[in-house]
């Protein structure tokens, strides 16, 4: 019932094409729409900058963690795959080392949400995550830095994530 809805709201925002459901959740194209201001959007933050700065950004505005919680936002570190870094609202907290996370601009031109991403860390606290690829349905190999999450003053629910997805996707 929820992904009908969902899908409707989508259809309806006209921002969906060819939105699909899968193991991982629900994932469309969405043109050009990055994951700094669909998180901002989502959470309602005010951090500005590259996704890799929020980190630092927030520090003495928002409360930062090593603990998934969902609303909270999962901060990427610099690589050379993601040269900006990549920020990801939690969506889902599955177990102590599982969540799902909703986010724009992992696959690009997509915005994907309730997808699995892991903690491979060897002491559990989420500085080294593998992420699902849409594209080809699966777990992706690469291991990505992170920072650790960080808090909204009021994060929001599951349910308002899905339902703000469409919005945030066209801002």
């Amino acid at each position: 019932m929820r992904s009908c809805i969902l899908l409707g709201l989508l259809l309806l925002a006209g921002c969906a094409s060819r939105p699909s459901q899968g193991p991982a959740g629900t994932s469309w194209h969405a043109g050009r729409i990055d994951c700094v201001p669909f998180a901002r959007h989502l959470t309602h933050v005010t951090l500005a900058g590259n996704s890799a700065e929020w980190w630092e950004e927030a520090e003495g505005l928002y409360r930062q963690t090593h603990t998934p919680e969902v609303g909270s936002i999962l901060v990427f570190r610099r690589t050379r795959r993601l040269p900006e870094g990549h920020v990801s609202v939690v969506s889902a907290v599955l177990s102590s080392r599982e969540i799902l996370v909703s986010h724009a601009n992992w696959a690009p031109g997509m915005v994907s949400l309730d997808q699995p991403v892991i903690d491979v860390s060897p002491r559990n606290d989420w500085t080294l995550v593998r992420v699902w690829w849409p594209p080809v349905g699966q777990m992706g190999v690469t291991k990505y830095p992170t920072y650790g999450f960080i808090v909204p003053p009021r994060p929001p629910s599951h349910q308002a994530i899905l339902a703000e997805a469409p919005r945030a996707a066209v801002e």
